[in-house]
């Protein structure tokens, strides 16, 4: 099984420094579903990893945060993509829990819900604390330049071997690239033995 980890606020939909506090606040980055989409053609499950400290703070309910999810997963599938699970932290920052990201619960509860190792999974965010998450867990490290990017990426301090793209399509171009090499190469070597038999 192939598996993709996301943010959300900032990568799969435009980020707000006042939350995403309603349905109607939450407008999905041009090109994200479509990106999801290839994703899911090309055999990975998506997950979604979200803080999500409005919640904490009382800006909105665990019914309005299901209503944005309800609309994610809607405008996803009117694009033909489709989103496996959404893991999000209700905690406020100061609440000092295992699931807020950059600590690692969170992204461990969804190695356990695909019973895979994280090691090499794909991880894609706009904040350091996603890639710091990320990064601990064995994930590979992906910046976007939507959302926080630009000045995630101007303040330094990112994990080895992180790697920047300009939005979500720009990452799964790369990735789906890297994969459709290998497997030329692959094939490739299995026709140079069959030719030695």
């Amino acid at each position: 099984m192939k598996l993709i980890i996301l943010d959300r606020d900032g990568v799969i939909n435009a980020d707000s420094d006042d939350y995403i506090k309603s349905p109607a606040e939450w407008h999905p980055i041009p090109g994200s579903m479509e990106a999801i989409a290839r994703l899911n053609q090309h055999g990975y499950r998506v997950a979604v990893a979200t803080n999500q400290a409005g919640l904490a703070r009382g800006l909105f309910t665990m019914q309005t945060l299901n209503a944005i999810h309800h609309k994610l997963h809607q405008t996803a599938q009117a694009s033909g993509a489709h989103i496996d699970a959404i893991f999000f932290c209700p905690h406020a920052a100061d609440e000092n829990c295992d699931c807020r990201k950059p600590k690692p619960g969170m992204l461990q509860a969804i190695g356990k819900r695909f019973d895979l190792s994280l090691k090499g999974v794909p991880f894609v965010g706009d904040s350091l604390r996603d890639l710091q998450a990320g990064f601990s867990v064995g994930c590979v490290p992906h910046l976007v330049m939507t959302g926080k990017g630009q000045k995630t990426l101007a303040k330094g301090g990112l994990p080895p071997g992180t790697t920047t793209f300009s939005n979500l399509a720009a990452v799964v171009e790369q990735l789906l690239n890297v994969e459709s090499r290998v497997a030329e190469t692959i094939e490739a070597a299995r026709a140079a033995l069959q030719k030695k038999k």
